[in-house]
């Protein structure tokens, strides 16, 4: 057996940490620095995991611990537990399947129980990485139980068979769908997963411009280095699908910046149609340096490049701002900026849909609720 095989039998089983201390009340602290980390043997794994132990097998309960996380695409081989495995996702969303073809979806809180004996697997989607806890127990020291690779068909139908039916994600042309997952992923950071939804973005007919000016809009919302970093994953995707043979268009390119003497004016000009009206309020006039910041660089430098029109762009602002924490606020003025843009009801719900599809279940409720918070029941513009 390889040496990475052996230590996976050893986290399950439940080898001693080295690191860890004993308080006096008698309960034992597992230090964050002392919890190794290695990579699946590919004999059980499929794809890139790497597992964390957490903590050991302890009498009487004999429970261990561990965060096992998948890169987009992988999953286990089959296996099954004598004692048992809870599994709780904590980033991403996993996918479990049994013997019988049945197969479950987890997002992030979500809890699964593999009984004793149940012959299963379980991994990330095909465009997504995927982390969760397991918590393993032992039955006359034996953890798990390995049995072959999981072949493509099976992955992939389970894939299928658990995708969420959500109506309505047609209000939006494919190329606006294309916008979501892209502006989604390159927030979030997920590089990987950014890579496969631009792939999907220039199937869909995105050109490298569009896709480029995506990234670039990100920066006022997700900061240079998220913008940076998914400027390098669609240039690395642009030259493997070249040495694939495949030519994807250049498209329009930018328009040249106007004079900095007329860019605020002209920002300010672009954020009062958005929003209905010119935008103040105590928060500019506590910090009124952000307001013309705003109105320089963002609807004044950025939304001037041209490529993508306004509405485009506040899809992609919604969707990026779907998966960070906290912002309920302004994806709700996006939510209205994007009816002053011409997206009806309809099609801001679509880009719910299309988060929950790709990114998950919270991204898309939090849009769905933003829409609840944000529009007027009696705004009937198309």
């Amino acid at each position: 057996m390889q040496a990475s095989a052996v230590a996976l039998l050893s986290l399950l089983i439940g080898a001693g940490c080295t690191s860890d201390r004993v308080g006096v009340s008698g309960q034992r602290l597992y230090p964050a620095a002392s919890q190794t980390l290695f990579k699946g043997p590919e004999e059980h794994f499929t794809g890139d995991v790497f597992v964390q132990r957490v903590f050991p097998a302890t009498e009487p309960s004999n429970y261990a611990g561990a965060y096992v996380h998948f890169e987009a695409g992988a999953r286990s081989a089959w296996h099954r537990h004598p004692a048992g495995q809870h599994l709780v996702v904590t980033a991403g969303v996993a996918v479990t399947g049994t013997r019988n073809g049945a197969a479950v979806r987890a997002e992030p809180g979500d809890a699964i129980w593999c009984p004793p004996g149940v012959e299963h697997w379980h991994g990330a989607l095909p465009d997504r990485p995927m982390t969760h806890l397991v918590i393993t127990g032992s039955r006359k020291q034996a953890v798990v139980v390995w049995k072959a690779l999981v072949d493509d068909a099976t992955y992939l139908q389970a894939v299928l068979d658990t995708a969420p039916i959500v109506g309505g994600v047609d209000m939006l042309t494919p190329w606006q769908q294309a916008l979501v997952p892209i502006a989604a992923t390159a927030a979030s950071g997920e590089r990987k997963a950014l890579a496969a939804a631009i792939e999907r973005g220039l199937d869909a007919g995105m050109t490298i411009h569009e896709a480029r000016e995506l990234l670039l809009h990100l920066y006022a919302y997700a900061g240079f280095p998220r913008a940076l970093n998914g400027l390098a994953t669609l240039m690395s995707v642009v030259e493997a699908r070249q040495m694939r043979g495949t030519d994807d268009l250049a498209g329009e390119s930018p328009t040249e910046l106007p004079e900095a003497g007329v860019t605020r004016a002209a920002g300010e000009a672009v954020q009062t149609r958005l929003f209905g009206g010119p935008v103040a309020g105590p928060l500019f006039d506590f910090a009124p340096g952000a307001n013309e910041l705003l109105q320089r660089h963002l609807f004044g430098d950025l939304f001037a490049r041209g490529v993508l029109d306004a509405s485009a762009r506040e899809i992609v602002t919604i969707a990026a701002l779907a998966v960070m924490e906290g912002v309920a606020p302004q994806i709700q003025a996006h939510i209205r900026a994007g009816r002053n843009t011409g997206l009806s009801r309809e099609q801001l719900q679509a880009i719910a849909g299309v988060l929950k599809q790709h990114i998950g279940r919270a991204a898309g409720e939090c849009v769905e609720q933003a829409i609840t918070a944000a529009m007027d029941p009696n705004d009937r513009r198309p």
